[in-house]
């Protein structure tokens, strides 16, 4: 498959499932997990910071990490390669599905999710806290109003909303995406190194029922040798590449 094969592909796909990872944040500013660790933060390892025992541990240390990782992402602005997916969601309606790993709630400020297609969050998000007691989901106060730990409305403390290391996908998530990549007629793989599973196994599921698989890295990676289009750009240059003629 070349380039015009994958536009071609991508424009006649009704049932079409995309898979973004980190490299399309980046564009927006927002510096990868291990990236982050920086200044104060540097001398901790992710896994003493995002983890069930470290939360045990140091509530408090856990939640003043996450505070400013949430004060980075409210300052930054989607990028052209999320507005694109939120264009191809517009096209594709209720067959278009998008799965992130990225917790930075980004494609939904772009309007995906809210054009017929469905958005998924795999990993959590970080503008949202739950209910230690209930596992009621709520957003956080805005940054100047944040007491931390933060309270749900019926004053138990919340934790963040993020899948930490040593935890499960949430079920019905993982679900929905796998069901979404094994109908997809073209999946989407942009800016992940598809190392992380279960998410790395998505494309698979395309390939197994005879979809089209196109991937969206400036990088080779584990998916590159079995993706039937590979795209070495930035995830919003691909983007722009594959949705000149979809």
């Amino acid at each position: 498959m070349d380039l015009s094969q994958a536009r071609a592909a991508l424009k006649a796909a009704r049932r079409v499932a995309v898979l973004t990872g980190a490299g399309i944040s980046a564009e927006s500013g927002i510096p990868t997990f291990r990236d982050a660790q920086t200044g104060h933060w540097a001398r901790f390892r992710p896994e003493d910071l995002a983890s069930p025992d470290a939360y045990r541990r140091d509530p408090d240390l856990v939640w003043e990490w996450y505070a400013g990782r949430y004060r980075d992402v409210l300052a930054a602005q989607p990028n052209r390669g999320h507005e694109l997916l939120a264009e191809l969601e517009r096209r594709k309606g209720a067959g278009f599905f998008l799965a992130t790993q990225n917790v930075d709630g980004l494609h939904a400020r772009a309007g995906s999710g809210s054009a017929g297609g469905e958005l998924v969050e795999l990993h959590g998000n970080l503008l949202q806290a739950r209910d230690e007691l209930t596992g009621e989901v709520f957003p956080l106060a805005a940054p100047d109003e944040l007491t931390l730990p933060p309270l749900s409305p019926g004053g138990q403390r919340m934790r963040p909303h993020i899948v930490w290391f040593g935890e499960y996908l949430p079920v019905d998530a993982l679900d929905a995406a796998q069901r979404a990549f094994a109908g997809a007629e073209v999946a989407l793989v942009i800016g992940t190194s598809s190392v992380v599973y279960p998410a790395a196994g998505l494309a698979a599921e395309t390939l197994r029922r005879g979809g089209a698989v196109i991937e969206i890295n400036p990088e080779a990676t584990d998916l590159t040798p079995v993706a039937t289009f590979s795209l070495r750009e930035s995830a919003s240059r691909g983007l722009e590449l594959l949705l000149d003629d979809a």
